[in-house]
Protein backbone atom coordinates (compact mmCIF):
# COMPACT_ATOMS: atom_id res chain seq x y z
CA UNK A 1 0.00 0.00 0.00
CA UNK A 2 1.14 3.46 -0.99
CA UNK A 3 2.34 5.71 1.95
CA UNK A 4 1.52 9.46 2.67
CA UNK A 5 4.74 11.36 5.07
CA UNK A 6 3.13 13.83 6.44
CA UNK A 7 5.34 17.08 7.40
CA UNK A 8 4.76 18.90 10.37
CA UNK A 9 6.95 22.38 11.06
CA UNK A 10 6.23 23.13 14.82
CA UNK A 11 7.73 26.68 16.71
CA UNK A 12 6.11 26.97 20.30
CA UNK A 13 2.89 24.72 19.08
CA UNK A 14 2.32 23.17 22.48
CA UNK A 15 -1.39 24.46 22.54
CA UNK A 16 -2.49 23.99 19.06
CA UNK A 17 -0.66 20.18 18.18
CA UNK A 18 -3.34 18.78 20.25
CA UNK A 19 -5.82 20.20 18.22
CA UNK A 20 -4.18 19.96 14.85
CA UNK A 21 -3.47 16.24 15.72
CA UNK A 22 -7.63 15.28 16.53
CA UNK A 23 -8.68 16.83 13.04
CA UNK A 24 -5.83 15.76 10.88
CA UNK A 25 -6.90 12.19 12.40
CA UNK A 26 -10.47 12.02 11.08
CA UNK A 27 -8.71 12.68 7.49
CA UNK A 28 -6.56 9.52 8.15
CA UNK A 29 -9.45 7.15 9.01
CA UNK A 30 -10.94 8.06 5.04
CA UNK A 31 -7.53 8.57 3.39
CA UNK A 32 -6.64 5.50 0.80
CA UNK A 33 -2.43 5.51 2.37
CA UNK A 34 -0.37 5.04 4.69
CA UNK A 35 0.21 8.00 7.21
CA UNK A 36 3.59 8.88 8.65
CA UNK A 37 3.87 11.97 10.60
CA UNK A 38 7.28 13.58 10.94
CA UNK A 39 6.54 16.58 13.27
CA UNK A 40 9.78 18.82 13.40
CA UNK A 41 10.56 20.75 16.51
CA UNK A 42 12.29 23.99 15.67
CA UNK A 43 13.79 24.66 19.06
CA UNK A 44 10.94 25.14 21.04
CA UNK A 45 10.72 26.92 24.59
CA UNK A 46 7.47 25.32 25.73
CA UNK A 47 5.78 22.41 26.17
CA UNK A 48 5.77 21.19 22.29
CA UNK A 49 8.64 18.59 22.89
CA UNK A 50 6.82 16.75 25.66
CA UNK A 51 3.94 17.21 23.66
CA UNK A 52 5.36 15.12 20.44
CA UNK A 53 6.89 12.54 22.65
CA UNK A 54 3.59 11.68 24.28
CA UNK A 55 2.09 11.54 20.73
CA UNK A 56 4.70 9.42 19.11
CA UNK A 57 4.60 7.12 22.52
CA UNK A 58 0.90 6.47 21.63
CA UNK A 59 1.00 6.10 18.07
CA UNK A 60 3.61 4.07 16.05
CA UNK A 61 3.01 6.13 12.77
CA UNK A 62 4.15 9.39 14.24
CA UNK A 63 8.01 10.56 14.52
CA UNK A 64 9.57 13.43 15.68
CA UNK A 65 12.79 15.19 15.28
CA UNK A 66 14.10 18.08 17.81
CA UNK A 67 16.37 20.93 17.12
CA UNK A 68 19.58 21.90 19.11
CA UNK A 69 18.13 25.47 18.41
CA UNK A 70 15.61 27.19 16.97
CA UNK A 71 17.03 27.30 13.15
CA UNK A 72 14.28 28.03 11.41
CA UNK A 73 11.25 26.59 9.45
CA UNK A 74 13.48 26.68 6.50
CA UNK A 75 15.51 24.00 7.98
CA UNK A 76 12.19 22.11 9.52
CA UNK A 77 11.37 22.12 6.33
CA UNK A 78 14.44 20.80 4.50
CA UNK A 79 14.77 18.26 7.47
CA UNK A 80 11.21 16.59 7.19
CA UNK A 81 11.87 16.52 3.30
CA UNK A 82 14.78 14.58 4.32
CA UNK A 83 13.27 12.13 6.69
CA UNK A 84 10.41 11.11 4.90
CA UNK A 85 9.89 8.18 3.09
CA UNK A 86 6.40 8.32 1.76
CA UNK A 87 5.08 7.97 -1.99
CA UNK A 88 3.88 11.07 -1.15
CA UNK A 89 4.83 13.84 1.10
CA UNK A 90 2.82 17.17 2.60
CA UNK A 91 3.84 20.06 3.81
CA UNK A 92 1.53 21.44 6.71
CA UNK A 93 1.56 24.03 9.58
CA UNK A 94 0.26 23.17 13.28
CA UNK A 95 -2.03 26.08 13.91
CA UNK A 96 -4.43 24.54 11.05
CA UNK A 97 -4.07 27.73 8.56
CA UNK A 98 -3.65 24.99 6.28
CA UNK A 99 -7.14 23.17 6.55
CA UNK A 100 -6.39 19.17 6.51
CA UNK A 101 -9.46 18.45 4.59
CA UNK A 102 -8.16 19.50 1.68
CA UNK A 103 -5.68 16.85 2.02
CA UNK A 104 -8.67 14.77 0.25
CA UNK A 105 -9.06 16.56 -2.74
CA UNK A 106 -5.46 17.12 -3.48
CA UNK A 107 -5.27 13.25 -3.48
CA UNK A 108 -7.92 12.80 -6.19
CA UNK A 109 -5.99 15.80 -8.15
CA UNK A 110 -2.71 14.10 -8.56
CA UNK A 111 -4.21 11.20 -9.69
CA UNK A 112 -4.62 12.90 -12.93
CA UNK A 113 -2.09 12.39 -15.66
CA UNK A 114 1.00 14.40 -15.50
CA UNK A 115 0.27 16.02 -12.08
CA UNK A 116 3.30 16.08 -9.95
CA UNK A 117 2.15 18.19 -7.05
CA UNK A 118 -0.96 20.40 -5.66
CA UNK A 119 -0.17 23.44 -3.83
CA UNK A 120 -3.14 25.37 -1.88
CA UNK A 121 -3.82 28.94 -2.37
CA UNK A 122 -5.37 31.21 -0.52
CA UNK A 123 -8.06 33.70 -2.34
CA UNK A 124 -8.43 35.91 0.05
CA UNK A 125 -6.25 37.52 3.34
CA UNK A 126 -9.43 38.20 5.36
CA UNK A 127 -8.42 38.34 8.73
CA UNK A 128 -4.46 39.44 7.98
CA UNK A 129 -3.28 42.90 8.68
CA UNK A 130 -3.54 45.35 5.97
CA UNK A 131 -0.12 46.20 5.77
CA UNK A 132 1.51 42.91 6.12
CA UNK A 133 -1.77 42.52 3.18
CA UNK A 134 -0.29 45.37 1.15
CA UNK A 135 3.64 44.57 1.22
CA UNK A 136 2.93 40.85 0.52
CA UNK A 137 0.66 41.37 -2.59
CA UNK A 138 3.43 43.85 -3.42
CA UNK A 139 6.59 41.61 -2.88
CA UNK A 140 4.92 39.10 -5.56
CA UNK A 141 4.33 41.45 -8.35
CA UNK A 142 7.75 42.32 -7.79
CA UNK A 143 9.66 39.14 -7.46
CA UNK A 144 7.84 38.32 -10.37
CA UNK A 145 9.35 40.93 -12.90
CA UNK A 146 13.09 40.59 -11.26
CA UNK A 147 12.90 36.61 -11.58
CA UNK A 148 12.89 34.12 -13.78
CA UNK A 149 11.50 32.20 -11.35
CA UNK A 150 7.79 32.36 -11.20
CA UNK A 151 6.25 32.63 -7.88
CA UNK A 152 2.29 32.47 -7.38
CA UNK A 153 0.73 35.12 -5.03
CA UNK A 154 -1.22 33.14 -2.52
CA UNK A 155 0.69 29.75 -2.42
CA UNK A 156 1.59 28.16 0.75
CA UNK A 157 4.00 25.79 1.32
CA UNK A 158 0.95 23.21 2.01
CA UNK A 159 1.49 21.18 -0.80
CA UNK A 160 1.17 17.62 -1.98
CA UNK A 161 4.17 16.48 -4.30
CA UNK A 162 5.25 13.30 -5.56
CA UNK A 163 8.18 11.04 -4.37
CA UNK A 164 9.93 12.53 -7.66
CA UNK A 165 9.35 16.01 -6.77
CA UNK A 166 10.42 15.61 -3.34
CA UNK A 167 13.80 14.07 -4.62
CA UNK A 168 14.10 17.28 -7.09
CA UNK A 169 13.92 19.56 -4.04
CA UNK A 170 16.63 17.42 -1.95
CA UNK A 171 19.21 17.96 -4.75
CA UNK A 172 19.16 21.60 -3.98
CA UNK A 173 21.52 21.78 -1.17
CA UNK A 174 22.03 25.98 -0.70
CA UNK A 175 22.64 26.98 2.64
CA UNK A 176 20.18 29.98 2.08
CA UNK A 177 16.70 28.51 1.43
CA UNK A 178 13.84 29.93 0.25
CA UNK A 179 10.89 27.49 -0.52
CA UNK A 180 8.19 29.06 -2.37
CA UNK A 181 10.97 29.84 -4.88
CA UNK A 182 12.58 26.32 -4.88
CA UNK A 183 9.35 24.52 -5.00
CA UNK A 184 8.45 26.31 -8.02
CA UNK A 185 12.38 26.27 -9.44
CA UNK A 186 12.18 22.43 -10.14
CA UNK A 187 9.40 23.36 -12.46
CA UNK A 188 6.77 19.41 -12.67
CA UNK A 189 3.35 19.92 -13.40
CA UNK A 190 1.60 21.86 -10.74
CA UNK A 191 -1.89 22.19 -9.62
CA UNK A 192 -3.60 24.72 -7.17
CA UNK A 193 -6.79 24.19 -4.89
CA UNK A 194 -8.42 27.69 -3.98
CA UNK A 195 -9.36 28.16 -0.36
CA UNK A 196 -10.43 31.02 1.72
CA UNK A 197 -7.60 32.16 4.30
CA UNK A 198 -7.91 30.52 7.58
CA UNK A 199 -7.40 31.70 11.11
CA UNK A 200 -4.47 30.63 13.52
CA UNK A 201 -6.85 28.03 16.34
CA UNK A 202 -4.16 28.54 19.62
CA UNK A 203 -1.44 30.28 19.90
CA UNK A 204 0.50 33.60 17.97
CA UNK A 205 2.00 34.17 15.28
CA UNK A 206 6.04 33.61 15.05
CA UNK A 207 6.21 35.97 11.95
CA UNK A 208 6.43 39.72 12.65
CA UNK A 209 6.01 41.85 10.13
CA UNK A 210 10.22 42.74 10.01
CA UNK A 211 10.55 39.20 9.36
CA UNK A 212 8.41 38.93 7.08
CA UNK A 213 10.24 41.51 5.75
CA UNK A 214 13.58 40.19 5.81
CA UNK A 215 12.13 37.04 4.36
CA UNK A 216 10.80 38.83 1.29
CA UNK A 217 14.75 40.14 1.12
CA UNK A 218 15.93 36.55 0.78
CA UNK A 219 13.67 35.97 -2.05
CA UNK A 220 14.86 38.36 -3.84
CA UNK A 221 18.76 37.88 -3.27
CA UNK A 222 18.35 34.19 -3.58
CA UNK A 223 15.97 34.11 -6.83
CA UNK A 224 17.05 37.17 -8.63
CA UNK A 225 19.95 39.15 -9.61
CA UNK A 226 18.05 42.55 -10.26
CA UNK A 227 18.91 43.98 -6.89
CA UNK A 228 22.59 43.84 -8.04
CA UNK A 229 21.84 45.02 -11.57
CA UNK A 230 19.55 48.04 -10.12
CA UNK A 231 22.85 49.11 -8.38
CA UNK A 232 24.82 48.56 -11.41
CA UNK A 233 22.55 50.59 -13.71
CA UNK A 234 21.61 53.40 -11.09
CA UNK A 235 25.31 54.15 -10.09
CA UNK A 236 26.35 54.45 -13.56
CA UNK A 237 23.65 57.15 -14.29
CA UNK A 238 24.27 59.12 -10.88
CA UNK A 239 28.08 58.93 -12.05
CA UNK A 240 26.49 60.61 -15.50
CA UNK A 241 24.63 62.80 -14.29
CA UNK A 242 27.36 63.99 -11.49
CA UNK A 243 29.47 64.72 -14.64
CA UNK A 244 26.74 66.64 -16.62
CA UNK A 245 26.25 68.68 -13.50
CA UNK A 246 29.84 69.52 -13.15
CA UNK A 247 30.25 70.38 -16.79
CA UNK A 248 27.45 72.89 -16.42
CA UNK A 249 28.91 74.33 -13.47
CA UNK A 250 32.24 74.79 -15.11
CA UNK A 251 30.38 76.56 -18.52
CA UNK A 252 28.55 78.45 -16.00
CA UNK A 253 31.89 80.28 -13.91
CA UNK A 254 33.46 80.56 -17.25
CA UNK A 255 31.02 82.48 -19.54
CA UNK A 256 28.29 83.67 -16.73
CA UNK A 257 30.76 84.22 -13.36
CA UNK A 258 28.57 82.86 -11.39
CA UNK A 259 29.96 81.28 -8.19
CA UNK A 260 28.23 78.53 -6.63
CA UNK A 261 26.20 79.90 -4.15
CA UNK A 262 25.10 78.84 -0.38
CA UNK A 263 26.25 75.35 1.31
CA UNK A 264 22.83 74.04 1.41
CA UNK A 265 22.98 72.39 -2.36
CA UNK A 266 26.17 71.03 -1.80
CA UNK A 267 24.60 69.07 1.48
CA UNK A 268 22.05 68.24 0.02
CA UNK A 269 23.61 66.51 -3.08
CA UNK A 270 26.50 65.19 -0.75
CA UNK A 271 23.87 63.30 1.68
CA UNK A 272 22.08 61.97 -1.55
CA UNK A 273 25.18 60.41 -3.15
CA UNK A 274 26.89 58.95 0.58
CA UNK A 275 23.20 57.80 1.13
CA UNK A 276 22.88 55.97 -2.02
CA UNK A 277 25.72 54.42 -1.87
CA UNK A 278 25.36 52.99 1.32
CA UNK A 279 22.54 51.54 -0.15
CA UNK A 280 24.20 49.83 -2.96
CA UNK A 281 27.20 48.69 -0.79
CA UNK A 282 24.22 47.04 1.54
CA UNK A 283 22.64 45.21 -1.54
CA UNK A 284 25.94 44.18 -2.77
CA UNK A 285 26.88 43.14 1.03
CA UNK A 286 23.97 40.67 1.48
CA UNK A 287 24.97 39.06 -2.07
CA UNK A 288 28.30 38.71 -0.04
CA UNK A 289 27.13 37.84 3.14
CA UNK A 290 25.19 35.05 1.26
CA UNK A 291 27.92 33.63 -0.70
CA UNK A 292 30.46 33.55 3.06
CA UNK A 293 27.67 31.29 4.26
CA UNK A 294 27.73 29.05 1.48
CA UNK A 295 31.34 28.64 1.74
CA UNK A 296 31.03 28.14 5.39
CA UNK A 297 29.18 24.32 4.29
CA UNK A 298 28.14 24.19 7.65
CA UNK A 299 24.85 21.74 8.24
CA UNK A 300 21.03 23.65 7.71
CA UNK A 301 20.03 22.18 11.20
CA UNK A 302 21.61 20.20 14.04
CA UNK A 303 18.98 17.26 15.37
CA UNK A 304 19.20 16.94 19.23
CA UNK A 305 16.72 13.88 19.45
CA UNK A 306 14.79 11.83 17.04
CA UNK A 307 11.96 8.90 17.48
Amino acid sequence: MSSLSVIVPCYNEEVALPIFFERIEKIRLEFPLEFEYIFVNDGSTDGTLDTLRSLCDENTFVHYLSFSRNFGKEAAILAGLQTASGDYVTLMDADLQDPPELLLEMYEKIQEKDIDCVAAQRVSRSGEALLISVGSRLFYKLINKMSKTEIIDGVRDFRLMTRQVVDAILQLSEYNRFSKGLFSWVGFNTQYISYENQQRVAGKTKWNFWEKVAYAFDGFVNFSEAPLEIATYTGLTTVFLTIIGIIALIIRQLFFHHSVSGWTSMIVVLLFCFGFTLLMLGIIGKYISNIFLESKKRPVYIVKEQK
